[in-house]
């Protein structure tokens, strides 16, 4: 079987998951409150070193602070109260040992993560309309990053995370919102209808690629959407950007049984991943 849809698995495992790892890796900094428009409370707040029951409550009255953000967290601890336990002393353990208090953006990227990691895979058993939101909400957010920037819509596709993309999830946090959302909701509609569906047939995938091919797509692009290979030259960022909202259009013109296979699949893989 073909590398699956390789932009589509990227767009799930990227975003805000990937960024979320690379916040708890050390790899993206964590930023003070007075820098990025947060909440009063941390920024102004002086948490005694160890005192962690502080810490959570600075926290979880930051994300109180954010309205965007207020639902997905919500939803989060009534339906997976560890999960949400997890981020939130995640944080809280760093505040209280003197770490500056991130972004509200960094504690939605760390639950994604931590969500994805630990029930993700449920989500492939959603029904259609849920199973769908989840990537309507991602092609609406890689739409919107290929206005803004296109080099930044293509780091998008590709899992990548840069400061340049926190300062567009802090302008677009209803945007972003709804991707989170869509994911929760997939997952918790997962674990209750349970619908099993078979893997993607390879007359799935060709499918697919004489749907991009009619869509005026070479076989260089289609590789690069589907595989993931680089083609040389490489395809420039604009195009690139533009490609990846073709093959969102065109998954969801396909069929709806070989649409939610290859749904189902790619969620499946990166929850796995």
């Amino acid at each position: 079987m073909r590398a699956v849809l390789f932009v589509v698995c990227a767009l799930i495992a990227g975003g805000l998951g990937f960024a979320g790892w690379r916040y708890a890796r050390g790899d993206l900094p964590f930023f003070s409150l007075s820098a990025t428009g947060g909440a009063a409370g941390l920024a102004n707040r002086t948490i005694a070193p160890g005192d962690l029951a502080s810490a959570r409550e600075a926290v979880e009255a930051q994300l109180r602070d954010v309205p965007e953000y207020e639902t997905f967290f919500s939803r989060l601890h009534e339906t997976f109260p560890a999960d949400y336990a997890q981020v939130i002393d995640t944080f809280a353990d760093q505040l209280a040992n003197g770490g500056a208090g991130p972004a509200a953006d960094a504690y939605l990227s760390e639950a994604y993560r931590v969500l994805r990691q630990s029930r993700g895979i449920v989500a492939s058993k959603a029904g259609p309309e849920a199973l769908g939101r989840v990537f309507e909400t991602q092609a609406a957010v890689l739409k919107a990053l290929g206005e803004v920037d296109p080099h930044l819509c293509v780091d998008f596709l590709y899992g990548g995370a840069t400061q340049s993309y926190y300062d567009f999830s802090t302008n677009h946090r209803s945007l972003v919102a709804d991707m989170v959302l869509a994911g929760l909701d997939a997952i918790v509609e997962g674990q209750a209808k349970k619908i099993e569906r078979p893997r993607p047939s390879d007359a799935d995938f060709q499918a697919l690629e004489q749907a991009l091919a009619a869509k005026g797509l070479s076989q260089a692009e289609i590789d690069a959407l589907i595989d993931g290979k680089t083609p040389n030259p490489p395809i420039e960022d604009a195009r690139m950007c533009a490609l990846g909202q073709i093959d969102f259009d065109v998954l969801k013109s396909l069929p709806e049984d070989q649409r939610l296979r290859i749904y189902g699949l790619a969620v499946e893989l990166m929850a796995r991943s």
